[in-house]
């Protein structure tokens, strides 16, 4: 009785996990005959599965052959098959997949296949169709491409505004970088400027003439990302055509990598090959192509850490940080808020047709106090949301303007000075700091301030004398 339990729990597991896969799953017996196809695989492909089970799967799919099909190739070789990619057309709908094939043995003997299918359809014609556009962007070499070339990739070290010791150490580097065709690793956490540093170096080279071309190696599966960057050759899988990659695209030019801890171990290991020998091979090509390009990548985390993740192949890491770009975080560059303020502030204005006054000190005090987890872009983003947000009569912005997060974090940057500080000082320093802010919502009424502060009105007052405090 206990085993029928059993084997009915096991049951009933097994079909909520393949109703509730977003893969598709299609397993079939050693003939062929498919005895199981979720409903994830139906949709992907077009099919209700009460039509395909019981049935030879290549008598379903016609467009698929014993060569093409990634099942057959299992079941006659017996041997698995990790994410390969697969193009087809079933019933005039174009579907790409990414696919593992895995034999299904019992005492030594083949008794089937399991095949978990990826639908990376629009994926891969998104893909397609950057490649496309890239090629013909930076095709040729007249006038017209190289204006078109600076248009889309406009920053220069000029674009740069900071006056932070460790950020100017950072733009130092960078500058050095540009002078020569050296690999070049930018670390800093997202939203840190990092692509902006990138082109700042490529249009400071002397490859500024010449393609820069970025690709962002989280965006896209990685069977689908080398195609992209090494190119492909017609035959060399299902759909596939004779395409340059992006490093073709970029002869002569830069080429940004963006997040390169996020690229497949398998895949650093070719890059690390065009590091080390100057050519690439197209995926199913056996032509070697020199390539002669400045490569950036940028990473969103110590190296140190990703490499003890296994994010990054130690050589690789090695091989890229010929001069290494570590951007400070928002957080440590307070003496740049002010400064980031006004050039925002002033970029938005312009853009919304709005008449800016300027910033009300509470605001700029706020935002200096705030540790800004989304860096220079999360500001960037508050203040173009304000703007958008401020009255046709308003000119001044005030903390009223503000979004609700920015005063959620607010004591934590001066919890982490307590060891300098000590700690009367620093509870010191926030309660004053808590009382300006209550003052200020309260538009400088201290019985509004002290409901806000919770506390009754004749201890709030003691507390502006005590000190100090301007209560207008």
């Amino acid at each position: 009785m206990k085993n029928n339990i059993t084997d009915k729990i096991k049951c009933d597991a097994l079909d909520a996990l393949l109703k509730h896969l977003e893969e598709g799953v299609h397993i079939v017996d050693h003939t062929g005959i498919t005895l199981v196809y979720n409903k994830q695989m139906g949709k992907l492909e077009g099919i209700i599965p009460k039509d395909i089970i019981g049935k030879p799967f290549l008598n379903v799919f016609e467009e698929l052959t014993t060569e093409s099909s990634t099942i057959s190739a299992v079941l006659n070789t017996g041997k698995p098959i990790h994410d390969r990619v697969q193009h087809y057309q079933h019933k005039g709908k174009s579907i790409t997949t990414i696919n593992s094939t895995i034999p299904i043995i019992n005492n030594s003997e083949l008794i089937g296949a399991m095949e978990i299918a990826k639908d990376v359809t629009k994926v891969r014609q998104l893909a397609d169709q950057v490649a496309e556009l890239t090629n013909i962007i930076h095709q040729g070499d007249d006038e017209k491409s190289k204006l078109k070339n600076k248009s889309l990739h406009p920053y220069t070290f000029e674009s740069i505004i900071g006056k932070n010791k460790k950020f100017l150490e950072a733009i130092k580097h960078a500058k050095v970088a540009a002078e020569n065709s050296a690999t070049v690793l930018i670390v800093g956490e997202t939203g840190t400027g990092k692509e902006l540093i990138a082109q700042s170096i490529h249009n400071a080279s002397i490859r500024k003439n010449a393609p820069f071309i970025a690709q962002n190696c989280a965006a896209i599966p990685e069977s689908l990302l080398e195609g992209i960057l090494f190119g492909t050759v017609k035959g060399s899988f299902t759909g596939a055509v004779d395409r340059p990659g992006l490093f073709e695209q970029a002869n002569g030019g830069t080429i940004l990598l963006d997040e390169i801890n996020s690229m497949g171990l398998n895949l650093q290991a070719k890059l690390l090959r065009v590091l080390q020998e100057g050519y690439i091979r197209r995926v199913g090509g056996e032509k070697d192509v020199l390539v002669d390009i400045k490569i950036i990548a940028t990473i969103n985390e110590a190296p140190e850490i990703a490499m003890m993740k296994g994010q990054i192949r130690k050589d690789l890491f090695y091989r890229l940080s010929v001069i290494n770009v570590y951007l400070p975080e928002l957080k440590d560059r307070i003496d740049d808020i002010e400064i980031l303020i006004d050039f925002f502030v002033k970029k938005y204005s312009k853009k919304y047709s709005k008449d800016i006054w300027h910033v009300s000190e509470p605001v700029k005090e706020r935002f200096r106090v705030y540790d800004w987890p989304g860096n220079i872009r999360e500001l960037e983003n508050v203040i173009q949301s304000m703007i958008t947000l401020l009255g046709a009569n308003e000119h001044i912005f005030t903390v009223s303007h503000l979004p609700k997060n920015l005063s959620r974090r607010k004591v934590r940057r001066h919890i982490e000075g307590i060891s300098e500080m000590g700690l009367d000082s620093l509870l010191t320093e926030v309660e004053i700091e808590q009382i300006k802010l209550a003052l200020d919502e309260a538009g400088g009424n201290i019985t509004r301030a002290a409901k806000i502060l919770k506390i009754n009105r004749q201890t709030l007052q003691h507390k502006i004398k005590k000190f100090k405090i301007n209560a207008k």
